[in-house]
């Protein structure tokens, strides 16, 4: 009896480990760069919050942050819109990955998609 007891226990523990992991733990400061069409690369900066699977925050290029909309994250992947404060809509879809600790994101501008890598910000 104590015998199926522990290997349950451990099946629940390895399960809520694997659980845990698979839901990113995105929150924080990332910055990384996109190419665009001219030539030259844009530095992106952002700041992620994530509760649940409800991601919010703000996203940087060119001027002022703008917030975050729509966001979600299920698993490791993110989904969210960044709203120009020229009322321009970009939708953003990213993966992260946890090895690397950096997201892959693809950002739509006018129908085109922009590939960048976000790695996290420290302080230091």
């Amino acid at each position: 009896m104590k015998t199926k007891a522990f290997i349950t226990l451990s099946l629940v523990c390895c399960f809520m480990i694997c659980f845990a992991a698979t839901f990113a733990d995105v929150s924080g400061k990332w910055t990384g760069n996109v190419r665009t069409p001219d030539g030259n690369d844009l530095q992106l900066n952002y700041v992620f919050k994530v509760e649940g699977d409800k991601l919010t925050g703000t996203g940087q290029g060119d001027g002022e942050p703008a917030p975050i909309s729509e966001g979600k994250v299920a698993g490791d992947v993110l989904t969210f819109k960044v709203t120009s404060h020229e009322g321009e809509i970009y939708p953003h879809t990213g993966k992260y990955y946890a090895q690397g600790d950096s997201i892959g994101m693809e950002i739509e501008v006018n129908g085109a998609k922009f590939h960048s890598t976000l790695k996290r910000v420290t302080d230091k």
